[in-house]
């Protein structure tokens, strides 16, 4: 039976909750994991684990959290911003992402901020529906 959008979220909360030990209303669909909930880059790690055990997915690696692959490689960084084709490699890796606002300024120091709760749900929801 498919998951509805909104069972989905609970889901993705009570992980993010268990993984960094915040309290559920605090996990709002616009709070950035690193910014908001404290997340660090280990973090992610076992917030994929729990994402997989808990919906029966396989998430592969850099496929929802792709910034390492980006931030070392020249040709998508020069003086601290995403290159063009760095923002187009983006798109392709975060088509569950709402891109607009950092488009505007691609400072590498604000990818983190893409990493949102509701980034989460609709990976898990388009991982679900591809299923």
């Amino acid at each position: 039976m498919a998951m509805s959008r909104e069972e989905i979220f609970q889901q993705v909360q009570e992980v993010l909750v268990d993984a960094l030990g915040v309290d559920d209303d605090e996990v709002k669909a616009e709070a950035t994991l690193m910014g908001d909930l404290g997340a660090e880059s280990i973090d992610f790690l076992d917030i994929v684990f729990r994402l997989e055990k808990a919906f029966g997915i396989k998430i592969p690696r850099e496929e929802l959290f792709p910034a390492e692959s980006l931030m070392n490689n020249p040709e998508y960084v020069s003086s601290g911003k995403l290159t063009e084709t760095g923002l187009k490699e983006l798109r392709e890796k975060l088509p569950h992402t709402d891109l607009a606002s950092f488009e505007g300024d691609p400072d590498i120091n604000k990818l983190g901020d893409l990493f949102t709760v509701n980034a989460i749900v609709n990976y898990v929801e388009n991982k679900l529906q591809a299923a």
